[in-house]
């Protein structure tokens, strides 16, 4: 029997070393093939130039090395070049088998063999064979050599740990190519949103580039910056907006303000820096290069403005950090300069890189990506809450959105319900694609005890620009917007809105409205009382009031503002002042209504006014017509007292309950009846 076993052992150890051979490009294996031969070994050496030259050039090498591995797919280098170059490109899921096979043919191919092939199970998500094959390339080392890589091997077993923690409780989305209007043959990356949505920029390298040329280091075109904008849903095809955003070598979307007329984009000059530039009408600006308390002589990457305009986030890699790339803020100062820069501290940053900044639109949430935290492979999509002035622990916001790959330039609308982010996926309609992803809602109880309603939270091609109807969670947050409009000609005006804290009376921000569309986008996130003014020279302005608790949740609000000239006897209501319960004291939060009708009294001197109080229905049409007529002449008194104005340019009149602008039969009419305006009496 021992006989019998041993010749068993002999037969399989001839057939597996027959099929497992290492078969070298030499005349003495290929001796009826000695013209072929010749013109793969030149193959070779083609792709051997491509090949040393790094990743950007393995997709091209690949070609050459595929002609000599259909000639001869026994050789353990080709299997291993090949392997290698899949490895770092879309097509990653190819590259373990040609390294398995390499190993096979020759366990000695290379030194790095095991490590490559553990990072391509890991990138395939076979996390416990991707252990195992990092636990055998550590073995496979001497004790020095051991030394220098323990700690990245050690990083990648831990993040493969991480992976297997992070697939276990899949998180509820959908994630959809947003389609062929956007995504190409080539490279789109780095989407960028206005709030709404109905706007995205994004980078591609795709042959309509600025100049048409390449960058001599991969062959790839020069990045350039397209801009497409939705349509009853649906992105319309990108148009590339040319000359002064795009120049002839890289340019990169960085961030975008809420209401998209504030650009971020990345040139590389001076080791690469951000600029910033405005939408004005429908052209843009000549990109502005930041401060240099911004701008270094490192590289900064990445940034994102805070929702009011008064803080950007950046990515720099300049001395000081805690790791190669960190997260850094700034604030703007009272000259409209950048501040110095400050890092935001060990909770966010890691020894390791950050990248991809975004801040949510709701002032509080910031995304980013970093190879640190429990990363499971490359970035990962990270988010962190700003409370009582902490970062809160950042969270991995989870599989299937994060992978083992890279997973950077996350961007997240307003409504929490879409985040958008570029992938290389397969089946994808090029190299990188640009992605929407669709947040659900809590999932639904079983029914009957089956699973029929369990949605499966996977990431989930489907066609073209598809929606799904699914419960979502939202973020708290109002979303104001429309136009600002001539009330007469209904052409659109260029007016600043002020956004002030009501009970602070601090300015909060000041947005803009487009000169060429009227449009304007302004985000309220929730806990403040805000007062609105609207203004542009020669109108008078126009205000509101919304008061948004800490709990209401997300909504859109559609207002479009009509402003009236400044002519005898327009009447602008006053919505922003406020008088105590059934009393005529005015109230702190006044201040800021009235002090810009102070400031329209002084910029036309020659206008006089009349003050009016206005009240519902309720109680004795007597007491109504009293309470009228003392909260007028509050108004005037503080005009005169506070803010100077002469009293002979200021009347005041009682109009009590007789003057309804709507009906009193409800709580939100009577509110609109409740009211202080003004009339221009002269000009």
């Amino acid at each position: 029997m021992k006989k019998i076993a041993l010749i068993y052992i002999v037969l399989f150890s001839i057939i597996f070393s027959a099929t497992a051979q290492n078969v070298e490009f030499t005349k003495d294996n290929f001796p009826t093939k000695k013209k072929e031969l010749k013109q793969i070994n030149k193959e070779i050496k083609e792709g051997d130039k491509l090949f040393i030259q790094g990743k950007g050039m393995y997709l091209e090498a690949i070609e050459f090395y595929i002609k000599a591995y259909n000639f001869n797919p026994d050789n353990a280098d080709i299997n291993y070049k090949i392997g290698k170059c899949y490895l770092f490109t879309v097509d990653k899921q190819k590259a373990a088998d040609f390294l398995n096979r390499a190993i096979e043919l020759k366990t000695t191919v290379a030194l790095d063999v095991l490590y490559l092939l553990g990072q391509a199970y890991h990138i395939n998500h076979d996390f416990d064979n991707a252990i195992e094959k990092y636990e055998a390339y550590k073995n496979s080392l001497s004790p020095k050599e051991l030394r220098e890589v323990q700690d990245k091997v050690d990083k990648k077993i831990e993040e493969c740990g991480n992976g297997k923690e992070l697939i276990k409780n899949p998180i509820r989305v959908f994630i959809d190519n947003v389609g062929s209007a956007i995504n190409t043959q080539y490279d789109e990356y780095s989407p960028i949103i206005n709030a709404d949505e109905s706007m995205m920029i994004f980078t591609s390298r795709r042959n309509t580039t600025t100049g048409e040329d390449r960058d001599p280091r991969d062959l790839a075109f020069f990045e350039d910056i397209y801009i497409s904008y939705k349509d009853n849903g649906n992105w319309k095809r990108p148009e590339n907006p040319g000359k002064p955003i795009n120049t002839k070598t890289h340019d990169a979307t960085v961030g975008l303000s809420a209401d998209g007329q504030k650009l971020f984009v990345y040139k590389g000059e001076n080791g690469g820096d951000l600029f910033e530039c405005h939408l004005k009408g429908d052209e843009w600006s000549s990109p502005k290069r930041l401060d240099k308390t911004i701008n270094t002589k490192y590289h900064e990457s990445s940034a994102t403005f805070s929702y009011d305009g008064k803080i950007i986030y950046f990515v720099s890699d300049r001395d000081g950090g805690f790791g190669g790339r960190d997260i850094y803020m700034s604030e703007l100062n009272e000259k409209g300069k950048w501040g110095d820069a400050k890092n935001l501290g060990s909770i966010i940053n890691t020894k390791y890189d950050e990248e991809g900044v975004f801040m949510h639109p709701d002032g509080k949430t910031l995304y980013f990506s970093s190879k640190g935290h429990n990363s499971m492979g490359g970035y990962d999509i990270f988010k962190t809450v700003l409370e009582n002035g902490a970062w809160s622990k950042p969270e991995n916001i989870g599989y299937p959105i994060n992978t083992a790959g890279n997973d950077v330039f996350f961007a997240m609308s307003a409504s929490g319900i879409h985040g958008y982010y570029s992938s290389a996926m397969p089946g994808g309609k090029g190299k990188q694609d640009v992605y929407m992803v669709t947040f659900l809602g809590p999932d639904k109880p079983v029914i009957n005890n089956t699973e029929e309603n369990l949605l499966a939270c996977i990431a989930k091609p489907v066609s073209d620009n598809a929606m799904q109807e699914v419960e979502v969670v939202t973020a708290s947050l109002t979303l104001l917007k429309g136009k600002v409009l001539d009330q007469i000609t209904l052409e659109p005006v260029e007016a600043q809105i002020i956004l002030t804290d009501n009970e602070t009376n601090e300015v909060i921000a000041t947005f803009t409205s487009n000169s060429a569309t009227g449009k304007y986008l302004v985000s309220l996130p929730s806990g403040k009382n805000y007062g609105i003014a609207v203004k542009a020279p020669g109108y008078l302005f126009h205000s509101e009031n919304f008061n948004i608790p800490n709990n209401a949740q997300y909504q859109e609000i559609e207002k479009d503002f009509y402003l009236k000239k400044v002519e005898v006897g327009s009447k602008i209501v006053l919505k922003n002042v406020f008088f105590d319960f059934a009393k005529a004291t005015l109230r702190p939060e006044s201040e800021s209504e009235l002090s810009r009708l102070a400031k329209l009294l002084n910029d036309v001197p020659g206008m006089k006014i009349e003050v009016s109080g206005h009240t519902d229905n309720v109680g004795s049409d007597h007491a109504n017509q009293i309470l009228s007529e003392k909260r007028a002449k509050s108004v005037v008194d503080y005009l005169v007292v506070e803010k100077g104005i002469d009293r002979d340019r200021l009347t005041y009149v009682g109009s009590g309950e007789s003057e309804p602008i709507a009906t009193n039969d409800t709580d939100e009419g009577r509110q609109q009846n409740r009211r202080t305006e003004f009339k221009v009496l002269s000009k």
